[in-house]
């Protein structure tokens, strides 16, 4: 009894654990490497898909604190992967309130609204506040692989939020 409780406990905390494991590894680095322009941000997925559809289960501590993980990790000014994961979450707060039923189509456009509000404030920021160079081409690469990826990572959290989650509210 005790083992299935902590076996639920942790298919309820998936989502929570993956972006946390997405902010300490640099998994999109990874694919730069091998691809030169093939850059995308999971993470803005997750807590685009989670806040739309069951914001119970990731809170903005969580989301701040993994972008404050995520910038550490990166070598970024500290907060500015926090404000961008925050302005995300924001608009999908925005989107689950306005809409009564939600659709992939309905969804991927009002994600890339999402993604661009949070690019136009982590360029705006980068570009005003740090030493750092990056360049807007890099910027509309990622925002584009994110975009297309969006759909591939909604139905597997689909999936996953229709069929593994057991016991929604324990």
């Amino acid at each position: 009894m005790i083992i299935s409780k902590t076996l639920r406990s942790l298919i309820n905390f998936g989502p929570i654990i993956l972006l946390y494991y997405l902010s300490i590894s640099e998994i999109d680095t990874h694919f730069e490497n091998f691809f030169e322009i093939l850059s995308f941000n999971i993470q803005l997925i997750i807590i685009y898909f989670w806040v739309l559809k069951r914001p119970e289960v990731l809170g903005n501590g969580h989301i701040f604190f993994a972008g404050l993980i995520n910038d550490v990790v990166m070598g970024i000014p500290l907060g500015l992967s926090s404000l961008t994961y925050l302005a995300v979450s924001l608009v999908a707060t925005y989107v689950k309130n306005m809409t009564v039923n939600t659709r992939i189509t309905t969804d991927w456009f009002t994600f890339f609204i999402a993604i661009l509000f949070s690019n136009l404030i982590f360029y705006f920021l980068i570009i005003n506040f740090s030493d750092l160079s990056i360049s807007f081409v890099d910027i509309s690469y990622n925002t584009f692989f994110t975009l297309i990826f969006f759909p591939f990572f909604w139905f597997i959290f689909s999936f996953y939020n229709s069929t593994l989650l057991i016991n929604r509210y324990v």
